[in-house]
């Protein structure tokens, strides 16, 4: 089974902060086991976020984590689908990426979002994934 994925921002940084389920998911973008969905604008907040010098990560992680994405990724050019409101317009590029792709959308920022069901946390993709990848 291969999942198709929208990654909000918050994903990457905490994948590059801790050994978690958002580091889970950045290993199977890696492997080729998930597609990220992304636009222009997606990869630019991407490098924008995850170079702010509080976050002092290493510039050949963050080059390594956006090519691995764009690598195993395809783009998607997304319009402003929706007129559902959001609490930070900045996300709609995510959420209409999602929807344009017919991907899951993986947040750590469930409350920027209305509750759809194509909106997971990093926990409930990779339980939704391994049920998946255990039923094939």
């Amino acid at each position: 089974m291969t999942s198709r994925v929208v990654l909000d921002t918050n994903v990457l940084v905490s994948s590059l902060l801790s050994n978690g389920p958002p580091s889970v998911i950045v290993d199977l973008v890696a492997e080729g086991k998930i597609i990220p969905f992304y636009s222009d604008h997606i990869l630019g907040e991407y490098w924008d976020v995850l170079q702010r010098s509080k976050f002092d990560f290493n510039p050949s992680q963050i080059s390594r984590l956006i090519g691995d994405i764009m690598r195993a990724g395809m783009a998607t050019e997304t319009n402003a689908s929706t007129t559902m409101p959001l609490l930070d317009e900045d996300d709609r590029k995510f959420f209409d990426a999602a929807k344009a792709s017919n991907a899951f959308l993986i947040t750590g920022n469930m409350r920027h979002f209305p509750s759809e069901p194509f909106i997971v946390t990093p926990s409930d993709f990779l339980r939704e994934y391994r049920l998946h990848v255990n039923a094939d």
